[in-house]
């Protein structure tokens, strides 16, 4: 339970109410992290308003999205992100191992362009200040300008995240908890 009270949806009303009910419906289950934030509706509509947006533009793919998620999560020690996201880096087609492993040098699953943006991830979360040229040039080599503005934002907002749900105990719900870290079956049925 988290240190402050629970907003529920039908507690809320004009854009928030609207960003809280399409992130429920289109991002995910993360109703215990919206029922906090709905204390500061500008947060909520804001903060998660840029993921709507950002989801619906979709500038880097969502293999390179999820992995940025994973890692600056990882990086982080949010368990809670964590916890949302490895489902979605298993969707991308790894291996379950990949999202327990994806701050080992080798992470199972990964070409080296995965690497390159986990790599990327990992330094914005633990020291952006140290982020190398040659790091950053071999991104540019991969992503335009504003891609590389998407990885760095995201993997930032991983920050802002793991600091938001740990401070105030914001626990992962229960059927996340539930999800089977498994890659989807892509077989055809015969």
């Amino acid at each position: 339970m988290a240190r402050v009270s629970d907003i529920e949806l039908e507690h809320t009303s004009g854009r928030a109410h609207e960003i809280y009910a399409r992130i429920q419906g289109e991002y995910g289950p993360f109703g215990n992290m919206l029922r906090v934030f709905a204390h500061r509706p500008p947060a909520l509509e804001h903060i998660f308003g840029l993921l709507l947006d950002s989801k619906a533009d979709a500038l880097i793919s969502k293999r390179h999205l999820e992995i940025v998620l994973v890692t600056a999560s990882a990086a982080n020690a949010c368990a809670y992100c964590v916890s949302h996201h490895a489902p979605r880096l298993i969707a991308e087609g790894l291996p379950a191992e990949a999202a327990d492993r994806i701050l080992e040098a080798q992470v199972p699953g990964f070409d080296a362009l995965d690497h390159l943006v986990r790599d990327y991830a990992v330094q914005v979360s633990r020291d952006a200040r140290r982020v190398s040229d040659a790091l950053f040039e071999g991104l540019r080599a991969h992503f335009s300008e504003a891609q590389v503005v998407e990885l760095t934002v995201r993997a930032a907002l991983c920050a802002f995240f793991s600091r938001f749900n740990e401070a105030l105990r914001i626990d992962v719900e229960e059927d996340v908890l539930a999800l089977e870290l498994t890659p989807p079956d892509h077989s055809v049925a015969a």
